[in-house]
């Protein structure tokens, strides 16, 4: 079985100085007022346009951002690509607001499909739903309510968005993840992936919804959404997580009145995830896994599941996937042993890209462990390359 605790293997493609920077950068994250107080100076900053890039390209954003363009990714896709480690360019500017911007954010998200597909290192693409629509539509079309002539030409807009990367994805042969929004407007999100799925994967998945497992729902949607794709005829691609909006979700759930959608505990969400997984590998032959996950037991649990049924570890229908920047034990020592990994790799301009570093911040400032976990790793290895082991 992997042993995720090899840091000479998970550490090896960083340098001294990558390793001391990571450290110095784990250890602020640590701090929690530290990270409220970047969090406010950072909403002011985006507010009044103060130039922060100086600040930020060296420290935050070097180590969990690629680059500012798809070409600027380009060094850390080969040199991952060297030990094994795939890379998925994820343009991570918030959107959503203007037809302008959302055109901008298809363009650049339609090159970034053709890219993958002209570059082996990169074995998928990626978007957010909300990047082609507004909360707003996204809600009302998840409603069920009759939708004014405004609404209806967001969704129209929105739907025709989506099916054409879809699109492009499926001509050039490359796999397409669309992510997961918010509970009261996933709605009319997974219809409209459903609908993709319907068309696109055919021969095999192409289209990838993705479920937060932290959800209480999500098990029984997909045990019925594989019901759906076998009597539809087509493959199911799942990219499973866990979750990234449990504090919103459940005070909206108290604001509203209705019960809480997300798992109680979470042991509650350990075992759904992991459930996930045993459902998905008992049905390889219909569902294609994209494990992203974090979490060390979740990824052994699934790594167990291949050995016990006899799949490869370089199975092209089971990919491992972690952040840029995060969990590289898990990585690198899953691609040692030949399993199929891929880092997701965000990639857009310094300030457009800012709520994404704040919440990169704030999940390693949040999460049990996550920050020590690191900060324990990265001093493992400081130690061994001293002591010349």
């Amino acid at each position: 079985m992997v042993n995720f605790g090899s840091t000479e293997t998970a550490f090896r493609y960083k340098s001294d100085r990558d390793l001391k920077r990571g450290y110095l950068l784990f250890k602020l994250i640590s701090n929690g007022s530290l990270v409220k107080f970047a969090q406010k100076l950072s909403d002011l900053a985006l507010k009044v346009r103060l130039p922060i890039a100086w600040a930020l390209k060296p420290t935050l954003y070097r180590h969990f951002v690629g680059g500012e363009t798809i070409e600027e990714c380009t060094p850390a896709v080969r040199h991952m690509a060297q030990f094994g480690v795939k890379s998925i360019l994820d343009y991570s500017v918030e959107g959503g607001k203007d037809s302008e911007t959302m055109q901008r954010t298809f363009d650049e998200t339609l090159r970034s499909v053709k890219n993958a597909a002209a570059d082996p290192d990169i074995p998928f693409s990626v978007f957010k739903p909300t990047a082609f629509a507004t909360a707003d539509i996204l809600t009302l079309a998840s409603s069920g309510q009759p939708l004014d002539s405004e609404t209806q030409k967001g969704l129209n807009r929105f739907r025709e968005y989506v099916d054409q990367l879809c699109g492009c994805a499926f001509t050039n042969n490359v796999p397409i993840m669309i992510d997961a929004e918010d509970s009261w407007y996933q709605p009319v999100v997974d219809q409209v992936v459903t609908e993709m799925m319907e068309k696109y994967n055919r021969q095999k998945a192409i289209v990838f919804n993705t479920l937060q497992m932290y959800r209480t729902d999500r098990l029984e949607f997909l045990k019925d959404s594989l019901r759906k794709a076998e009597a539809g005829g087509y493959y199911l691609g799942v990219k499973f997580v866990r979750g990234a909006y449990m504090e919103k979700e459940r005070r909206r759930a108290d604001e509203k009145g209705y019960p809480s959608p997300i798992q109680p505990d979470k042991p509650s969400t350990d075992a759904a995830y992991d459930a996930a997984l045993t459902f998905s590998v008992l049905n390889l032959h219909k569902i294609t896994v994209f494990n992203g996950s974090h979490n060390e037991k979740s990824n052994l649990h699934l790594a167990q599941l291949m050995a016990d049924h006899h799949i490869t570890n370089d199975d092209p229908r089971i990919w491992f996937s972690q952040l840029y920047g995060m969990s590289d034990h898990i990585s690198f020592n899953l691609a040692a042993e030949g399993y199929n990994v891929a880092k997701y790799v965000p990639y857009g301009p310094v300030r457009n890209i800012l709520p994404y570093l704040m919440r990169r911040a704030e999940e390693n400032t949040s999460i049990a462990g996550q920050t020590g976990r690191e900060l324990s790793l990265i001093k493992a290895e400081i130690r061994r390359r001293k002591s010349g082991h």
